[in-house]
């Protein structure tokens, strides 16, 4: 049966479909020895021999799926290749693990938290279409942002040509050594920096950034540079997910409301 080649190379687990279209933009992807870069193009992955920078790709109905969640260290890059050979986030897994898997989405150079490597195209295509799929990040900022500046970023700001969706912030602690602020940021649709450009649109830039969570999947008992195998359970549960509506504005949430896991996660943030 045909299918759309970037949908194929997707599921093939080679990236997202995006990635999967600008592999053919830039002329990387072949069907049968003739170079494709029309995206409507379709091909048949059980008949037609596609390459992608010369080689082969396999159906992704014939290869096995793999997850891994990585606690993802600052320094690394969330990429399948870099030129300018810097560590990528699959270095966190063992050689033998790592062939045929790519990173579900990005997390920045000097971001750390949780990052799924799959070579799943479905999940990647989930995962990483906005609205669907909450991720929570721990942020610290330079010094004490006011009320009305995060109710600014709650309702929304203008990025470039485009305007963030309603967040959810919540504020975790202020610290007392450097007068910083610790906030929970919940985002559903996630643009390029996202969080570092919003507060950095109220005059108070990120110090630390960390993703706690994706959707369900958080980071408990996981150390930084550490990494697990997902669970078919939990993977399961992602397609069970109902999509989220974001045409409503999230609630303020009381800074003092706060469980004792956020405790202890903030306490253990604040010291390393």
């Amino acid at each position: 049966m045909q299918e759309r080649i970037q949908k194929i190379i997707a599921n093939a687990g080679l990236g997202s479909r995006r990635a999967a279209e600008e592999m053919m933009l830039r002329g990387e992807v072949t069907v049968n020895g003739e170079r494709v870069t029309e995206l409507g193009k379709k091909a048949d992955p059980e008949r037609d021999h596609i390459k992608v920078r010369g080689r082969l790709i396999t159906s992704g109905r014939q290869q096995e799926k793999r997850y891994f969640l990585i606690n993802k260290l600052r320094g690394y890059l969330s990429s399948v290749s870099d030129p300018k050979k810097r560590p990528l986030v699959a270095h966190h897994l063992p050689p033998s693990a790592r062939r045929g898997l790519h990173p579900v989405g990005r997390l920045d150079f000097n971001t750390e938290g949780l990052i799924i490597l799959t070579n799943d195209g479905e999940l990647t295509n989930l995962l990483t279409k906005g609205g669907r799929i909450q991720k929570v990040y721990h942020v610290k900022v330079k010094g004490s942002p006011t009320e009305d500046q995060i109710g600014r970023l709650r309702r929304g700001i203008s990025i470039g040509d485009s305007k963030t969706a309603p967040t959810e912030i919540r504020l975790l602690e202020r610290t007392r050594e450097a007068g910083n602020s610790w906030y929970e940021v919940t985002l559903r649709e996630g643009k390029n920096q996202q969080i570092r450009r919003m507060f950095d649109s109220i005059g108070h830039s990120v110090v630390k950034l960390r993703r706690v969570r994706i959707g369900h999947i958080k980071d408990t008992g996981l150390a930084f540079g550490g990494y697990r195998e997902l669970t078919v359970v939990e993977v399961k549960k992602f397609f069970q997910t109902p999509p989220k509506s974001t045409s409503q504005q999230p609630k303020k949430a009381k800074a003092g409301r706060r469980s004792a896991r956020t405790d202890q996660a903030v306490r253990s943030n604040r010291h390393s």
